[in-house]
């Protein structure tokens, strides 16, 4: 058995065990000892504990009374299904399979609502088990109202939960402290030492696994599509002002402390508008990053070899503050979304906010339909729930088990996600209500038929159980919940130990059914799975590199790369994934904004470039670490890669569709895996990987493909600087072959230094590029060396032109993400 729980804990769960026991005694009590309706008594019992304990709601007191009162309908309905199924046991047991699916499938779409999943599927198993009698469905529906309510009057007047900093409240400090650091190197301030350290712990708190579970902006809406789109830009941002802070000094560039003000500015305004005060307005930030483009584009005088890596290390400080302002001007845009106060994000690309024109009704069909597949984890989840109820419920029935329904109480509270939890938690329950049983056993033989010990031991029981259950783990709560209903149910008819015995043998029975469907459906979990779909993520990411590095050099044509096959966009998502892809109609080129001269500059290939499309190509550049499940920043399918005319000829813009839709495919499918691999018990030995660098890797291989391509083709880069950028895209790609095969094994990767001694030749729009394709590509070393987790070791090259810098390798601008 596990130790008992400290006495904080108790004490945290203490306060819910009075709600539920105020909650469930006056429903009890009143219809059993004041009106003698033991129907209603057993509906009201059963309906404050289903909420109270078996459902995680969050929030605040109110928030949890509203989330109950919301549910009622939904339970209502239920109850009634089940009682009018109940006349078989097939088509209760069909029943069963139909609903744990659609309420366990459907919790993926709505993240509050989900709390409340168990309580829902309880109210069917009650419903559906004999007898059948359908004259009594009023008072079933009476005690669930009776229970259901309340519990919502204690949830809001009894001890009530305070309110927790939501979702946006922490961004909205997350924001805050971005401002802070943005100010610092925009006054040149002294070096502050755990400044790096504080922003990446302030962006792994914005993680999902971070949050309460019912407060994570989870849901398919457009509101919480946005508010995670913010939360996953702004991690970047707090990852790249981490990277500014560690780079090396850099020389005094007036542009980039101006642009560093107005993104502390901008992190300001969105903090407020996230707490309500005022609305958020991205284009000041917008209009600061034109003008710092225009001016980056005029690079300083490059003739004297001395001053290369002086060059080089200002290039690459305003590529990173560069990647900083895209940050702002996205948690803006976002923000505004989530507030809807805007539906469309002008001047951004429409594949990052492709939902932001569509209706509501379309995005839940996306987030459904993408799970509807054997490699989403949402869908595992759902058909191993689904077929353990369903065949606990054609057992109970088959075998005329008494009391059958503790049989799939046991099934919904005991089966985990993995073979080996379930086998766990089956032993600590089947310890927990063997001792339960032989208490409740020894209890009935000495009280016998004497009623008034049972009234007077239900209380003090219920508060026990309810504080003790939830903290102690599954044989604390096996054990006293059958001390409970042993209480409960001698109060309704005379018992003899016999029940106690029942509730042992009914525990039992679901116990091995859930654990033979824990081995039979997906026995491994999300361990498997997250494996497997990183290994495909890797395997598909090295055409998508050499397409890239094709598209922005002219390096060889790499085969698969291109424009896409026709001016149409792919409207629907990727069939087969596990996660919805981004749907979203054609985008003309102009739209993301083409350069602002109709000519490029004599001498000059690449014109400066404003809007949309030059900001949000510094972000593949840096290090941001992009957030797991976010729907941030990767290319919608309505992107168009080639001008407008459709001109064949003419140079094309990005990778072709073909080797950009795998990634993603891949990419959303990992996404899942990890998010429920994170809630999984790690084994002792480890997976020796790094799963969220791999994830990162494919979110900035992605980020890339869609930016770093200029929109007028690539420049006539040298063919040494051509060379160099095929044989480094190769390399990469080769490694993350390499680290397919093996993920916990680091892969080597020899990345060869930008020859800067061609350099001289590339106008200064072209060089900033160059330095922009070099930090991306390292960014991308570091991601893969990262993903080897422990073992191994790299072999990057400095990216320091034209020598090594003394002592070794730089840092790269990519930090390594930690779990």
């Amino acid at each position: 058995m596990p130790k008992p729980p400290s006495l904080s804990a108790l004490l945290g769960a203490g306060r819910g065990a009075v709600r539920v026991t105020v909650a469930a005694t006056v429903g009890f009590y009143s219809a059993l000892h004041l009106f003698d309706r033991p129907v209603v008594a057993v509906y009201a019992l059963f309906a404050a504990v289903a909420f109270g304990v078996l459902s995680p709601l969050a929030g605040s007191g109110r928030r949890r009374a509203t989330t109950v009162l919301l549910a009622l309908p939904a339970a209502a309905a239920l109850i009634a299904l089940g009682t009018a199924l109940a006349v078989a046991t097939w088509s209760a047991a069909a029943g069963m399979l139909l609903v744990a699916f659609a309420l366990t499938f459907g919790a993926a779409c709505a993240p509050r609502p989900a709390t409340t999943v168990p309580a829902l599927q309880l109210c069917y198993i009650l419903a559906c088990f004999p007898p059948y009698a359908p004259d009594t469905l009023p008072d079933r529906l009476l005690g669930l109202a009776l229970g259901a309510g309340a519990l919502a009057l204690c949830e809001l007047l009894l001890l009530p939960q305070p309110r927790q900093p939501s979702y946006g409240d922490r961004l909205a400090d997350a924001l805050d402290l971005a401002a802070r650091a943005a100010r610092r190197p925009a006054r040149s301030g002294p070096a502050d030492a755990g400044a790096a350290v504080r922003l990446r712990r302030a962006g792994q708190e914005l993680r999902f696994s971070r949050q309460p579970a019912g407060s994570r902006p989870a849901g398919a809406g457009r509101s919480d599509r946005a508010l995670t789109e913010a939360g996953s830009a702004a991690r970047r941002l707090l990852d790249q002002l981490a990277a500014l802070a560690e780079l090396a000094p850099a020389p005094v560039d007036v542009p980039s402390r101006s642009l560093l003000h107005g993104i502390a500015a901008s992190c300001a305004d969105t903090a407020a508008a996230l707490r309500g005060e005022r609305p958020a307005r991205p284009e000041a930030i917008e209009e600061m990053t034109d003008r710092f483009l225009t001016e980056r584009a005029a690079a300083p005088d490059r003739r004297t070899g001395s001053a290369d890596n002086t060059l080089y290390a200002l290039l690459r400080h305003r590529s990173t503050v560069l990647t900083c302002a895209v940050g702002a001007v996205t948690v803006s845009t976002a923000v505004a979304l989530a507030a809807d106060r805007r539906r469309s994000a002008p001047g951004l690309p429409r594949g990052q906010f492709w939902y932001a024109g569509i209706s509501t009704a379309r995005l839940w069909y996306v987030r459904v339909s993408g799970n509807l597949t054997p490699r989403s984890v949402v869908f595992q989840n759902a058909v191993r729930t689904a077929l353990g109820l369903a065949l606990a419920r054609l057992v109970a029935g088959s075998l005329d088990l008494t009391h059958g329904f503790w049989v799939l109480l046991s099934v919904l509270t005991l089966a985990r996600t993995t073979a080996g939890a379930t086998w766990s938690a089956v032993r600590s329950a089947a310890l927990g209500t063997l001792l339960g049983a032989v208490a409740a056993g020894a209890l009935f033989v000495g009280a016998g038929d004497s009623t008034r010990v049972y009234d007077y031991l239900l209380v003090p029981t219920m508060l026990v159980a309810f504080s003790v259950g939830p903290v102690g783990g599954p044989a604390w709560a096996q054990g006293l919940f059958t001390l409970v209903v042993s209480t409960a149910f001698a109060q309704l008819d005379p018992v003899t130990w016999r029940l106690a015995e029942a509730r042992l043998v009914d525990v039992l029975t679901g116990s091995a059914i859930g654990l033979v469907c824990g081995l039979l459906a997906w026995p491994s979990g999300a361990r498997a799975e997250i494996r497997r779909s990183v290994a495909a993520l890797l395997r598909t990411a090295g055409p998508l590199v050499q397409a890239t590095a094709e598209s922005v050099t002219g390096a060889e044509s790499v085969a698969g790369s291109g424009p896409l096959p026709g001016p149409q966009a792919v409207t629907g998502p990727e069939a087969g994934g596990s996660s919805e892809a981004a749907p979203g109609p054609r985008v003309p080129t102009a739209a993301r904004a083409a350069p602002t001269g109709s000519r490029a500059a004599p001498g000059s290939p690449v014109a400066p470039a404003s809007g949309a499309a030059a900001r949000s190509r510094a972000v593949a550049t840096g290090s941001g670490v992009a957030a797991t499940g976010s729907q941030a920043v990767l290319p919608g399918p309505g992107a168009v890669t080639g001008p407008r005319t459709g001109d064949r000829s003419a140079p094309s813009r990005g990778v072709g569709v073909g080797v950009l839709w795998p990634t993603l495919h891949r990419l959303r499918i990992a996404e899942a895996a990890y998010a429920q691999y994170r809630a999984e018990p790690v084994p002792h030995e480890g997976d020796g990987a790094d799963w969220l660098a791999a994830l990162n890797f494919g979110s900035r291989l992605l980020i890339g493909a869609y930016w770093l391509p200029p929109p007028e083709g690539p420049p006539p880069f040298p063919a040494a600087v051509r060379h160099w950028s095929r044989a480094a895209a190769d390399e990469i790609a080769a490694a993350g072959a390499r680290a397919a095969r093996s993920p916990a094994d680091r892969p080597r990767i020899r990345l060869a230094p930008l020859p800067w001694p061609v350099t001289p030749a590339v106008p200064p729009a072209a060089l900033a590029l160059l330095v922009d394709m070099d930090v991306w590509l390292h960014a991308l070393a570091a991601d893969l060396d990262t993903t080897g987790g422990t073992h191994g070791g790299t072999d990057t090259e400095a990216q320091a032109p034209p020598e090594r810098v003394r002592g070794g390798s730089p840092r790269s601008t990519a930090s390594s993400p930690g779990r």
